[in-house]
């Protein structure tokens, strides 16, 4: 629910961040439908993790004034990628999103527009008309993750893992992103939004397996199953950890 006496938004910039690894073949089709959707309000902030394709060669020479690159040498890391690109963010509105055209730009208007009512806006598999369209295993690993995650961390949250967000400038003067690790990081984002009194809601969405290129993922079952685990233990990290 909207707060009493809530300022509107001050100005209508809006960052987004992508974090990127070798996706040389979906980076230009992710900025092109970004800029389609969001216009000139926007600018894509990519951060690459020295891709050996060089996604973040194709992604300088589309020569937009609007697209900045941040080529990072010696480093990895989904989490530090993100939060490095938040840092380098103007927008009084802020979002990341994956890459690799799963999560569709389409979405960013409409959750956009809900800022006018909550302070963090997540792109949702799980809530109430959203869908998860990936191979059968993969969504099975996710429903058991999040569903864990819903009973340990609560709040409500269906899709805790999502990584898909639009979130008020705002956000950050109450809540850090933790830097290290995969996708377990945005669970704990979330949470501690959660704690600290901010509003979080839920867009459905339909998220489809990658067209083009290969998942960071889950390129083999031990990765998998390694990435699940620790998954695992950040929830209960997260529940015993103490507000800062």
């Amino acid at each position: 629910m909207s707060e009493p006496g809530r300022v509107p938004l001050p100005d209508p910039r809006v960052s987004i961040v992508l974090a990127t690894f070798n996706e040389r073949e979906n980076i230009r089709d992710t900025i092109d439908s970004i800029f389609r959707h969001l216009g000139d309000s926007v600018e894509v902030i990519v951060v690459d993790d020295d891709s050996p394709d060089q996604t973040w060669h194709v992604a300088e020479d589309l020569g937009n004034p609007r697209v900045k690159v941040i080529r990072r040498v010696g480093t990895r890391g989904l989490a530090s990628a993100f939060n490095r690109g938040i840092l380098e963010t103007r927008g009084a509105i802020v979002g990341w999103m994956d890459a690799d055209m799963c999560m569709p730009p389409a979405m960013l208007p409409g959750m956009i527009a809900l800022l006018e009512t909550y302070d963090v806006v997540v792109g949702s598999r799980y809530a109430p008309g959203g869908k998860d369209d990936r191979q059968p295993l993969r969504v099975l690993a996710s429903r058991a993750i999040n569903g864990l995650a819903t009973l340990v961390l609560g709040y409500g949250i269906r899709d805790y893992d999502s990584g898909f967000v639009v979130l008020r400038r705002s956000v950050f003067d109450r809540v850090s992103v933790i830097p290290t690790g995969y996708g377990a990081y945005f669970m704990e984002f979330l949470y501690d939004c959660r704690r600290k009194g901010l509003t979080v809601h839920e867009a459905p969405y339909t998220f489809r397996d990658r067209q083009k290129g290969i998942s960071k993922s889950a390129p083999s079952l031990w990765r998998f199953f390694r990435t699940g685990l620790q998954y695992v233990l950040r929830i209960f990290v997260a529940r015993l950890r103490r507000l800062d």
